[in-house]
């Protein structure tokens, strides 16, 4: 096959991948807006026990990872379009994928994190309740 042939047969799946990330990230980022919206403020604790939800930190993991799979689609097709050097065009694909992969494992490395330390305030706060209680001779 030449480079022509094998150009004008594989597109349908990258099209196909860069229109559904583009419904997922409308979707997911209309979710995103409205539940800001709706809540009371944007203090901190207030953010931590929304995003430490089942549904918003999966919501929200879903948004990061299909928002850097976006991005990654539309600039490897403005690479492959614009840069003509294979050698420049393999190091900026190269540098793209790096820097996607990075992006979203960090923002998913996030909301883990954000969930986690959730978790472990909530059981400390309870396990130093427990302790008060049992120290004052009452149960909890």
């Amino acid at each position: 096959m030449t480079e022509a042939t094998v150009a004008t047969h594989g597109g349908e799946h990258h099209w196909a991948l860069q229109r559904t990330t583009a419904i997922a990230n409308l979707f997911l980022g209309s979710w995103l807006a409205v539940s800001l919206a709706l809540m009371p403020d944007y203090n901190y604790p207030t953010i931590v026990g929304w995003l430490s939800g089942t549904l918003p930190s999966l919501a929200m993991i879903l948004l990061i990872v299909s928002f850097f799979w976006h991005a990654r689609l539309g600039l490897q097709v403005l690479i492959e379009d614009y840069v003509h050097d294979a050698g420049y065009r393999f190091t900026a694909l190269a540098l793209v994928n790096l820097a996607a992969i990075a992006g979203a494992t960090a923002g998913v490395l996030f909301v883990v994190r954000i969930v986690a330390l959730k978790v472990a305030g909530d059981l400390t706060s309870s396990m130093l309740a427990d302790a008060m209680a049992g120290a004052m001779g009452g149960a909890r």
